[in-house]
């Protein structure tokens, strides 16, 4: 190492030190002079003792170093236990985050320097973030804790060991794929579900229905019909918010898709903004013909990482796949076309990534795209029959010329431009 190097080295040690030691300096800016065990200037000192240390490492050995740091570690601890006896506290942050200084520094000099500075970084925000990090928890449901758990078991216990080949005769099913599909649509689900449990349902009916949309527009579709059938005064004010989480599952079939095969981009753009802009006229023109706006109801929207549910979906994707790769193979690229229509009328997820999945492989972008489209056109004209029986004709026929519509319009387009 040459001179320089440990130079830098000793300066990034002694930078972590003061970042972290300016952030607890902050946190207790209100307390007396003296009270605090370390400040702004120990835990600076700390992170350069730590790198002194690891500067002496190659002259003395692992046993000195282990020996120094042990012995900081036993006087930080007596100091921590004096405060913390005095205050009557009985928080180990502060011990923590010297002993973190202490090894970030040494860190520093021994090892890799980005990773050393991203760790102090890192610390620093958690630090920083108490009262934020508190205030989660206050407020976060076991519901919402337990999908956040299944998620991270979902991506980083399970997804590593599944086999990354197909494992059935017609070649359609790679257990890795299928299940990183999986998570990908359970991701942006549980998304949708926080920004409605953050946001909150009750700052409107739109609101609350284009959030839905990330989750289910079939599902606020049904909710907000459910709605008028007992409230028929609310058929015109939640026809916008109905209308509006058609517009995002609509954006949403489109992103997926062409996320995972950027080739449908083009095919699907064009029909797919069509008809958007058209349901976007309409959202604005229900609105408008809104007497006038209600506080919305609390829009009760199911947990999308409830374990049965995941599992569903996983097998109903696992079906499609199985189902698209055999009519391909039978009957070439028309046989997906029925199967897309047929599918849509319940989700468009499952075919959308089949689709994508399959793209290149005896399914031609512009196939793949149509098939796509079907399936949106369907689970349109599904969610407007869900609005007439369950709502009403009063409340669904609106919906269901929107509907109408916007299929009308993606279909020319999809005819006269795009092909």
């Amino acid at each position: 190492m040459t001179t320089l190097e440990l130079f830098q080295r000793l300066g990034l040690a002694l930078a972590i030190g003061l970042l972290i030691g300016i952030e607890r300096g902050w946190q207790e800016r209100e307390g007396p002079s003296g009270s605090r065990v370390a400040g702004i200037r120990t835990y600076a000192l700390t992170g350069l003792l730590g790198g002194v240390w690891g500067a002496l490492y190659p002259a003395l050995g692992a046993i000195p170093l282990g020996l120094g740091a042990l012995a900081f570690a036993v006087a930080l601890t007596a100091f921590e236990y004096r405060r913390s006896v005095a205050e009557n506290n009985l928080s180990a942050t502060g011990l923590i985050a010297g002993l973190l200084t202490f090894a970030l520094g040494a860190f520093a000099v021994m090892g890799n320097m980005a990773a050393a500075g991203a760790a102090g970084v890192a610390a620093t925000g958690l630090l920083a973030e108490r009262e934020a990090l508190h205030n989660f928890l206050k407020h976060v449901t076991w519901k919402e804790l337990r999908a956040a758990l299944l998620l991270l078991a979902m991506t980083f216990v399970l997804l590593p060991v599944l086999p990354n080949h197909t494992i059935d005769r017609w070649d359609a099913l790679n257990p890795y794929t299928l299940w990183l599909m999986t998570i990908l649509v359970a991701a942006i689900s549980y998304l949708g579900y926080i920004a409605t449990r953050l946001a909150g349902p009750r700052r409107g009916l739109f609101y609350a229905g284009a959030a839905g949309g990330l989750i289910s527009s079939t599902t606020v579709t049904l909710v907000y019909s459910q709605l008028v059938k007992k409230q028929p005064s609310l058929s015109r004010q939640t026809t916008p918010g109905i209308i509006a989480s058609w517009v995002v599952s609509l954006l949403r079939m489109a992103g997926l898709g062409s996320l995972l095969a950027p080739a449908l981009f083009v095919p699907l753009a064009l029909p797919i903004l069509g008809a958007v802009l058209l349901l976007v006229g309409a959202v604005f023109f229900f609105d408008r013909r809104a007497a006038h706006t209600l506080e919305a109801p609390s829009l009760d929207l199911a947990n999308p990482f409830e374990i049965g549910e995941v599992l569903r979906f996983g097998l109903l994707l696992a079906v499609i796949m199985v189902a698209a790769k055999l009519l391909l193979t039978a009957f070439g690229e028309s046989g997906l076309l029925p199967l897309a229509a047929l599918t849509g009328l319940a989700d468009v997820d499952p075919i959308t990534l089949s689709v994508a999945r399959m793209l290149g492989v005896g399914l031609t972008p512009a196939v793949g795209a149509l098939a796509i489209l079907l399936a949106g056109a369907a689970n349109l004209v599904a969610k407007a029959a869900v609005g007439l029986a369950v709502g009403g004709v009063r409340h669904g026929v609106p919906m269901a010329l929107a509907a109408a519509a916007a299929i009308a319009l993606g279909a020319a387009i999809h005819v006269f431009v795009v092909f």
